[in-house]
């Protein structure tokens, strides 16, 4: 009775998961030309609201993280995250210039609370004989709800427009909200595991280095805008960029649970977070070092895979690294890192675009990488996790 529990909640929460990336994912695709052709802003502005969106997601989190192993309580984050999403999309329909997404912007990265908590659920209903299957069940109906977002926009944006889509694209993100508040019942949590905060100085070594070298990494893995735009100005017109962005995605949701079951079946999450580098590196030096229509297909195909396989791997490792008492606020902690990384990020490679060349945030990139990937060695695994 207790796992059929556990299966309802990982369901509820892949469906809910699939139903906000079809909303959020609908207008992603037009999302880069709608900042700077629509409405006027540069490559440097685009970085910065792309990265200024990333680092309120890193904030979010790692607030509703801690929040939620302190009432130990999940649920409210991961509603209220759903709902600030659908209330998001209406926000940027009325936007009139690119300075009024900035706070519709912030409620949509705000959004992102839900992450953390909704997380840790999927880690709480696992062990780690199967938490990288469970990760990658939600990262696969994630880059579903995807796909499907991207074939809606593709289909109906020339009949729709900007505004009518977006607000299109509210409706599903509002029906999860609705449906994670009134299907998913939350498990009452052991009284001998209690809360007893949360400090930077008490984190397990290995965890340590493992924020280390993910923020490092980070600071080189600029927005997919960037990589959008990179095709359009290598011939590709915009019309093309949502058939794009669905190929990097469904990429992204085949390689989400193959890599989440061999990481379990391996018994080691470092030898397929190090394939994902390998494959984010093999993007960068392809776009250096030529620029044809083939060659940036390929180069997105490479890199849906590394995000459907980071994304998994990293969420399991870090919950495998941490205590059961905080891995929302663990969890939290490392998009944290990762969220304030990624503003320089995007921020800097919009700079050197426009400043320097197109190519130089790629070379960067790669250094960055390279770093990151030797770290991970030192790295020691604790495959059994805390349960």
């Amino acid at each position: 009775m207790e796992d059929k529990k556990k299966k309802n909640t990982v369901k509820a929460l892949t469906l809910a998961s699939f139903l906000n990336d079809f909303g959020s994912d609908a207008i992603y695709p037009i999302w880069p030309i709608f900042v700077t052709t629509i409405l006027g802003a540069n490559m440097v502005v685009l970085g910065f609201i792309d990265g200024l969106g990333d680092a309120i997601v890193s904030v979010s989190q790692a607030l509703s993280g801690y929040y939620s192993d302190r009432i130990q309580k999940r649920k409210i984050f991961v509603s209220l995250g759903y709902f600030f999403g659908g209330v998001s999309r209406i926000g940027y329909a009325v936007a009139g210039t690119w300075q009024w997404l900035i706070p519709f912007r912030i409620l949509d990265r705000a959004g992102k609370m839900r992450g953390a908590p909704r997380d840790a659920m999927i880690a709480d209903e696992s062990s780690a004989a199967d938490r990288g299957k469970n990760f990658g069940i939600l990262s696969t109906f994630d880059n579903l709800g995807a796909v499907c977002g991207i074939i809606f926009c593709i289909a109906l944006f020339p009949l729709l427009g900007y505004k009518n889509l977006f607000l299109a694209a509210a409706i599903p993100s509002l029906i999860g909200a609705l449906m994670v508040t009134l299907v998913i019942k939350e498990r009452k949590k052991p009284e001998t595991k209690i809360f007893k905060g949360f400090r930077f100085s008490n984190l397990d070594r290995n965890f340590k280095l493992f924020l280390y070298l993910s923020g490092i990494f980070a600071l080189g893995s600029f927005s997919y805008s960037f990589l959008l735009v990179f095709a359009n100005k290598s011939g590709f017109s915009a019309a093309y960029l949502p058939v794009l962005y669905l190929i990097l995605t469904f990429a992204s949701s085949l390689a989400s649970l193959p890599f989440g079951r061999y990481s379990d079946r391996l018994k080691s999450r470092k030898k397929l977070l190090f394939l994902s580098y390998i494959l984010w590196f093999l993007v960068c030096g392809i776009l250096v070092y030529s620029q044809s229509k083939a060659a940036i297909i390929v180069a997105l195909v490479l890199y849906g895979i590394h995000k459907g396989g980071i994304t998994v791997v990293q969420k399991a490792l870090v919950s495998d690294l941490c205590a059961a008492e905080v891995r929302a606020t663990s969890l939290g902690a490392f998009q944290l890192v990762i969220g304030l990384c990624a503003l320089p990020a995007s921020l800097v490679a919009g700079l050197l675009w426009v400043a320097v060349n197109p190519l130089i945030p790629f070379f960067l990139s790669l250094v960055l990488t390279t770093i990151s990937g030797a770290m991970l060695f030192f790295v020691k695994e604790n495959f059994s996790g805390a349960m």
